[in-house]
């Protein structure tokens, strides 16, 4: 199935409250699940942490419990998201270690600081360039560990809709109707290796986790 690329940011309001009141209990757990997995003892204690395309910072606030030893830098460009991200903040009461900043991929450097950890989940496939995300961390300091995971794109459309069906079928009609183009708009476990090798990453390694995820982290030297 041919991709089809969806907007890169979530800037309308009535999305970003969707997403935040959305359930993504079992995907986001088994987003920090496989992500501890992955890193196992190679992180250190204390850190800084990067959090890419955080959108309602879920993501980051899991991490943040996961890792209370971290500072987590969250970054997104939809002002609407962010909005939702940080009354999530507060609720969690962990806004001294969530710093939420509103940013394009493309505007960011990661010069200035240095991380321990860069993760990034449900992100690359809004990228219309997806060099953007892997140019950005190969240029990150400290050698940080590194965690992506996203949806996979279906070989066909009648896949689409066992997917959306199987995950979204008592959702709302916004958050089907996302999931489905999102699902069309990712990219294959074999596109991402192809990113990978332009962008010089060929250090990190793609794995398929699940029907619609796959997972792009380092390994240990």
């Amino acid at each position: 199935m041919k991709r089809i690329p969806e907007p890169e940011l979530m800037t309308d309001a009535e999305q970003a409250l969707a997403y935040a009141n959305a359930d993504f209990e079992e995907p986001h757990n088994h987003f920090i699940d496989l992500l501890k997995e992955s890193f196992g003892n190679k992180i250190p204690e204390f850190g800084n942490a990067l959090d890419l395309g955080c959108g309602a910072a879920d993501i980051s606030i899991r991490f943040a419990k996961a890792y209370p030893n971290y500072q987590i830098d969250a970054i997104d460009g939809a002002s609407a998201m962010l909005a939702e991200g940080q009354r999530a903040v507060n609720n969690a009461g962990i806004s001294e270690r969530i710093n939420l900043i509103q940013t394009n991929l493309q505007d960011t450097t990661l010069a200035d600081k240095k991380y321990a950890v860069i993760f990034c989940n449900a992100m690359l496939h809004h990228l219309h360039d997806p060099l953007v995300l892997w140019n950005l961390i190969r240029t990150a300091n400290n050698n940080p560990s590194i965690f992506v995971m996203d949806l996979m794109r279906p070989d066909s459309d009648e896949q689409v809709d066992v997917l959306v069906e199987k995950y979204a079928s008592s959702e709302p009609e916004i958050l089907k109707r996302d999931f489905r183009n999102s699902l069309k708009a990712a990219f294959t476990p074999e596109e991402v290796e192809s990113q990978l090798g332009r962008a010089v990453l060929e250090q990190l390694v793609v794995s398929v986790v699940s029907d619609r995820h796959f997972t792009v982290s380092s390994v240990d030297d």
